[in-house]
Parts: C-alpha cells; sequence; structure tokens
C-alpha cells in the first residue's frame, strides 16, 4: 500500500519568515532549502495515500474550532543537552497559547495520531546539529531577538525527494466551512490557498506565479465533488479552472461555487472575476448565468472566450 510521508504545520508568514531565514542562512542551517519556517504540530509520520481525505477533514475540522494566532517568536534557545538544536521559542498570550494546544491535538487525531517521543514545546527550528559552542553563542547573540507574528493557516506538508517539503494542502483557522442546502444534499464550499490532492485531481492545476493564489473545494459527506482554483491580483480575480465531478453535475455544485469565487472576490477587494471557457456547453452555460459578459477576441475563430463579471469598487456585482 502506498504511503506519503506527512507532516502539520503552521509556516511563518512574510516578514517574519524573511528575517527567520536570515538567522538560518546565519547559523548554517542545512534544512534552509527544503523547508520554510514553521511551527510543528504533527511530527512526520507515514500515511497510506487512502487515508489522504480524512487527513484533510481533521485538519480542516480542527483549523474551524481555533481563531488566528497572534504569537511571538523568540529569543533563540537550544535543546541541549538532549539536542544540538537551535529555535526561537514561541510564546503568546494565555488564550493563544491554549489555541495552539487545542489546534495541535486536534490535528493529531485519525490517520494523524502517533505516541509523543516528548511533550510538546511550541519552537521555529533555526539550526541542527551545531556544534556547542556554536550553540553557546548563538544563544547569547540572539538573546534580545523577537518576532510578532499572526498566523491565519494550517498546512499539511509532504516529503517530497531530495527530503524536501512543500504544502499539500491548508485550512484556515476559525473559519468554518460554508454549507449550502442543509436536506438531503448539504453542500460544503472550504476556501484554501491551493486544492488539496483529491481536488487537484479534478483540476487542470498548476502553481499560480501570476498573484495570490485560492482555491474552492465542494464536498458532500467528505467526498470531494467540485473544486476551483484561481489567483487574485491588481483588483482582477482569475478563475483558471472550475470543475464538478460527473455523477454530480446538474445539481448546482458549478453555480453554487462560482458564487463562492465571487464572494471571495469582494472579500479580496476585487472590481473584476475573469476566465477563459468555450462559449458552448456547460462552462459557458454557467458563466452566462452567473452573470459574466463573453468578450469577442481579435480572432473569431478562436475556440475559448474571454468572460468577465464586472464589480464595483466594493466588491458588489455591476
Amino acid at each position: 500500500m502506498a504511503r506519503q510521508r506527512l507532516g502539520v504545520v503552521l509556516l511563518i508568514p512574510q516578514p517574519a519568515s524573511s528575517w527567520v531565514n536570515g538567522l538560518r542562512r546565519a547559523l548554517g542551517d542545512q534544512a534552509l532549502s527544503r523547508i520554510e519556517p514553521h511551527i510543528t504540530l504533527v511530527p512526520p509520520i507515514n500515511v497510506a495515500e487512502k487515508d489522504l481525505p480524512a487527513v484533510f477533514a481533521t485538519v480542516r475540522q480542527a483549523a474551524a474550532s481555533v481563531a488566528p494566532l497572534s504569537l511571538r517568536l523568540g529569543p533563540v534557545a537550544t535543546f541541549v543537552p538532549v539536542n544540538p538544536v537551535a529555535y526561537l521559542e514561541v510564546t503568546g498570550a494565555p488564550t493563544m497559547m491554549e489555541g495552539l494546544e487545542r489546534l495541535r491535538t486536534g490535528c493529531g487525531r485519525g490517520p494523524l495520531e502517533r505516541s509523543a517521543d516528548h511533550a510538546f514545546v511550541p519552537h521555529v527550528t533555526v539550526a541542527s546539529d551545531l556544534p556547542l559552542d556554536r550553540l553557546d553563542a548563538a544563544e547569547r547573540a540572539l538573546a534580545d531577538f523577537t518576532a510578532p507574528v499572526t498566523v491565519a493557516r494550517v498546512h499539511v506538508l509532504a516529503e517530497f525527494p531530495g527530503r524536501v517539503w512543500r504544502s499539500l494542502g491548508d485550512a484556515p483557522l476559525g473559519v468554518e466551512p460554508d454549507t449550502i442546502g442543509r436536506g438531503s444534499l448539504p453542500l460544503a464550499l472550504v476556501t484554501s490557498g491551493r486544492p488539496e490532492p483529491e481536488a487537484a485531481a479534478l483540476l487542470s492545476f498548476a502553481s499560480a506565479s501570476e498573484g495570490l493564489p485560492f482555491a474552492i473545494t465542494a464536498y458532500r459527506e467528505q467526498q470531494v465533488v467540485g473544486a476551483a482554483w484561481g489567483w487574485s491580483g491588481r483588483g482582477v480575480l482569475e478563475v483558471a479552472d472550475l470543475t464538478v465531478a460527473g455523477e454530480h453535475r446538474g445539481q448546482g455544485v458549478g453555480a453554487h461555487m462560482l458564487a463562492a469565487v465571487q464572494a471571495l472576490a469582494r472579500r479580496r477587494h476585487c472590481t473584476r472575476v475573469g476566465a477563459n471557457a468555450a462559449p458552448d456547453g456547460a462552462a459557458g452555460a454557467l458563466l452566462t448565468a452567473a452573470g459574466f459578459s463573453r468578450l469577442e477576441p481579435p480572432d473569431a475563430s478562436s475556440v475559448v472566450r474571454r468572460w468577465e463579471r464586472q464589480l464595483r469598487p466594493g466588491g458588489e456585482p455591476r
């Protein structure tokens, strides 16, 4: 049975991430190019690939129950004599630390459950396997370093060849999924930074470099039934792809997802939503029904057309 090595973390946001990487570079951290600065919630664990949907369901549920965390990094401390590791302490108000512990406990359930090797010490590693004299020097030199951070997402990381860790998906803190149609066919819509593997399998998906990425995933009974992804920038939210699983088409899933896309555009203060699709078929019909206008290209023979919906400066449809 295929298995994947996973970890659950809070990635340190910018600009603090750059500051931490500066410390890692100065200390000669060998993992600098392999993983971003992070607070580990669930240490590396091997999980069967068939259990990935349950992993993300567990993480989403835990994330929804905890509001964004305002924390403070620093100063530098070490795990000597147990481990030759230098790290940034992670502290915060009692409510923040209690939320961090609840998040950690909630994420470590189901397929991510594992026995603890030691007590949980929230920290951000800045160097491993350092000689004792360098550890001592780093602790003295960086005794005054602190940096405030607010973390709003929890990430599931996977290990790739070369011991490189990359995000497979994320869940926002303190955000319950939008539930539509609470009767016989309820639909849960989850907004994240990138689609998780099961959702990505439905999509024509590549990394978004044009702006701030997004993904919207539709679930029924924890099963992915639709997915969309794209990015926003310069006042425009671009839908790169939106797909509904074949057996769930004709049930309004696409319309609900497109409405969620436009709601996200309003929250990001975009004034326009755009997409490319053929004028004939389901995609064109969906965009037309949602109020998108079809723009004629210079080359009238092109199969794909540009579709846009204008929003008012406040984010409302024109």
